[in-house]
């Protein structure tokens, strides 16, 4: 068996091993074996009895814990086997902390060692209390905005109306022993960057990746920040089609207004604010990008994100807050939200990635439609059968002749080359039970 994230191979004893079993006593434990090679191959390891009595009162001097340390004997030789539970309180090697992350191990240092710390004392970042910041200090027409959207929405009763912002900040659990917390700082005061670096929101219309026409760049608490970009997006960064209902005007946008509300908060309540990077915001004629600084939580992949009926904000409190103001229904249900809207909406379903420290969700205009197909160089049957397949999910030979009264051999041609021409369909199935549907 290869080394895993909970398995380590020694072929002989090294005090600085020590360094192995803090970080395994870390992280989620694991087991170090002394006397096997890379692979796991008994090669044997000398003075396994004398190792035996040795070990136990090392871990427990150096790293001050426990580990049961083992003592196997076969025709191969000697080894020992050590297993080490994961801990819930910092465990540290001559005042280094080490990690162990997959099959490596990693000392923390800086910023991570700052988390790491938080986390094993059950907080968070946005939970940690900032010092000579008073309740007076932070923004009241913030508040009142908070509490009327939270009636609003009947996430919060009328009584709030005469609480003080204090009895408020309490109540939300966002103030620690008479200190506000970060996440106090973050969604009520006037200016935040004063006190966390990069929290802010840049957004920006490409006409390509390096041809930059205009930006802007969104400051204040996050309430603002959202109400300001959300604007930003719809008006000036935005096109809407306008339709009348009698004599009422309809503003249709290219994005659904809520998808896109519900991606903004996930970037900012999801964001690592540890690193002084903005959220930034990429516009282009065919799509939104929305990136933040940040990780998936620990064993997470993005399936996980996407199918999880559970949702683990990276800041919890200011997560809270804009679930009680009514910013959000739900969390943990915010990608099948975006997910639902979009297809309402027909476009393609939000693209989630994760990265090292990037996330990305990306949404795509509908290029479904007939000036943006004209503009390709689609015929009339062409275009009418996309638009077919977009209203229908899929169309065969025999429908798209039918709909445009041609031969059999004209619609073999012109959906072969709307396949490997215009890559706009994709041939499903086979035989007689071929179809076509679009490129997502």
């Amino acid at each position: 068996m290869p080394e895993t994230q909970n398995i380590e191979y020694k072929s002989v004893w090294k005090d600085e091993y020590l360094k192995w079993i803090c970080g395994f006593a870390n992280a989620q434990g694991g087991t170090l074996y002394i006397g096997k090679d890379d692979n796991g191959n008994v090669v044997g390891v000398k003075n396994a009895k004398k190792l035996l009595e040795e070990l136990p009162n090392k871990i427990t001097t150096i790293l001050g814990i426990v580990a049961p340390v083992n003592l196997y004997q076969t025709e191969q030789g000697d080894y020992i086997e050590i297993v080490v539970d994961s801990h819930p309180n910092p465990v540290n090697y001559k005042g280094e902390y080490h990690f162990r992350s997959g099959s490596t191990k990693q000392e923390l240092k800086g910023t991570a060692l700052d988390k790491f710390l938080l986390q094993k004392q059950g907080k968070h970042w946005d939970g940690v209390s900032i010092p000579n910041v008073s309740v007076a200090d932070l923004k009241s027409e913030t508040f009142d905005f908070f509490r009327n959207k939270g009636i609003k929405s009947k996430r919060l009763d009328s009584g709030v109306l005469t609480d003080t912002n204090e009895v408020l900040l309490n109540n939300l659990k966002l103030t620690d022993n008479g200190f506000l917390k970060r996440a106090a700082i973050l969604l009520f005061h006037p200016d935040p960057e004063k006190f966390v670096s990069g929290a802010y929101i840049k957004i920006g219309f490409f006409r390509t990746n390096s041809d930059l026409l205009f930006h802007d760049v969104i400051n204040g608490n996050l309430f603002e920040q959202v109400e300001k970009t959300m604007d930003l997006l719809l008006t000036k960064y935005g096109k809407a089609l306008i339709t009348y209902q009698g004599l009422n005007r309809v503003e249709t946008y290219e994005y659904p207004e809520d998808a896109l509300r519900e991606a903004l908060l996930n970037a900012v309540s999801h964001k690592d604010y540890t690193g002084p990077y903005p959220i930034q915001i990429s516009v282009y004629p065919d799509k939104i990008m929305i990136w933040n600084y940040g990780k998936l939580p620990e064993n997470w992949t993005v399936e996980d994100l996407l199918n999880k009926h559970s949702s683990q904000p990276h800041n919890p409190d200011i997560a809270t807050a804009f679930f009680r103001s009514g910013y959000v229904e739900s969390w943990g249900r915010g990608m099948d939200k975006m997910r639902i809207l979009c297809q309402e909406a027909k476009i393609p379903t939000p693209q989630i990635s994760c990265s090292g420290n990037d996330f990305w969700t990306v949404f795509r205009r509908d290029k479904y439609n007939k000036e943006d197909l004209t503009n390709l160089g689609l015929n009339e049957r062409q275009i009418k059968a996309v638009l077919y397949v977009k209203e229908n999910g899929r169309i065969t030979n025999a429908e798209y002749q039918k709909i445009n009264e041609i031969s059999r051999q004209m619609a073999t041609n012109e959906l072969h080359n709307l396949v490997n021409g215009f890559k706009l369909l994709i041939n499903k199935g086979y035989g007689a039970g071929s179809y076509f549907e679009l490129v997502n």
